[in-house]
């Protein structure tokens, strides 16, 4: 598997997702100016790493510290959450990361340092839990839907999944959460095939999604963003399983923009539509989707491709990073402590252990 973020011992070692899939290069961060910059730029990308990243910059910026520690973790932790508002991981992270500082200990940067190798850890385990439970949910929905031996995942055919933007080990410190059935299944004997949507306007089903599958040997075909529907209408479609930045306390779900209308034609053609995410991702004090902040970003994104324009100099663009998906949309919400179903607000309580 891939490594988007390590600590090498003496900096934060990160692959350059803007330059995937032509260049695979990585940058060495060594202070919090680099990581905020990184974060905004999608040098690293995907709720949990996003959260991971965080608490290393964090770090990178409290370990010189001679005077009140705990004071310039605050400062520093104010400025990282400028980066990105949506996924909930990155203010979740400098939460705990905060947390860890404030307990008596001999060298709280020490602590905060055990804290941040330990998320990475945490996010290998958690990443795996989601695969096992997701991989059981794509097993029942073939018992369920009496499936021929052909189309079963338990049945030795290959299982077509469809996905938005990247979930993968690329979004998180190396496993994946949307993609985690998947690798878990591949470690099984399972086969899969899975149909990766580009994602507009920065492409990441399709630079990033694509290139992570292909590397790990798994068949991929990429879509553009409108064939979505098309490719449930005229091909088998096992599953939907995209990811989250951020799940409101009912279940409505932010995602990369574009997985609002991949939930509608999911429904339609009745192919079951799931949200993994990891227990972090789950914010218990935002009620609804309305309340969940949607980053707007840069319109040269949407009418630029790299040094080409794709639109008239001066049009306007609308360009929200993400949408949010009513729960009645969502079939199931896989996390690493058991799958929630509706009526979300009282499963999410519960499996985030606070029903």
């Amino acid at each position: 598997m891939l490594k988007p973020i390590e600590w090498t011992g003496e900096c934060v070692r990160l692959l350059d997702q803007t330059k995937l899939p032509g260049r695979t290069e990585y940058v060495e961060i060594t202070n919090e100016k680099q990581m905020h910059d990184a974060i905004r730029r999608l040098v690293v990308r995907g709720a949990p790493a996003i959260g991971i990243a965080a608490a290393f910059g964090v770090y990178l910026g409290v370990r010189d510290c001679t005077d009140d520690v705990v004071k310039r973790l605050k400062e520093v932790a104010a400025y990282l959450a400028t980066a990105r508002p949506t996924a909930v991981n990155l203010f979740w992270a400098l939460q705990r990361i905060q947390a860890v500082a404030e307990k008596p200990a001999a060298s709280p940067r020490d602590a905060i340092l055990r804290e941040c190798l330990e998320m990475i850890e945490e996010d290998h385990r958690v990443c795996r839990a989601i695969g096992r439970h997701g991989l059981e949910l794509l097993r029942s929905g073939a018992r369920e839907n009496n499936r021929s031996a052909e189309a079963d995942p338990t049945g030795g055919g290959t299982i077509e999944i469809l996905t938005h933007c990247n979930a993968g080990g690329l979004a998180t410190a190396g496993y994946g959460t949307a993609l985690a059935p998947i690798y878990l299944g591949v470690e099984e004997g399972l086969k899969f095939h899975v149909y990766a949507d580009e994602t507009r306007p920065l492409l990441q089903g399709s630079r990033i999604t694509a290139y992570e599958l292909k590397e790990n040997g798994i068949p991929v075909t990429v879509i553009c963003d409108s064939m979505a529907a098309s490719v449930m209408s005229a091909k088998r479609i096992d599953a939907i399983f995209v990811g989250a930045d951020r799940i409101a306390a009912n279940g409505d779900t932010a995602n990369k923009v574009g997985t609002l209308p991949l939930a509608i034609a999911a429904r339609h053609f009745k192919v079951p539509f799931y949200v993994a995410a990891p227990i972090s991702t789950i914010d218990l004090a935002t009620t609804d989707g309305r309340g969940i902040p949607i980053e707007q970003r840069a319109a040269e994104e949407v009418t630029r491709v790299g040094d080409h324009s794709t639109a008239p100099q001066g049009v306007d663009a609308f360009n929200p990073a993400f949408d949010v998906t009513p729960a009645d949309l969502i079939d199931a919400i896989v996390t690493e402590n058991g799958v929630a179903r509706a009526p979300y607000g009282e499963a999410l309580r519960k499996l985030a252990g606070r029903g």
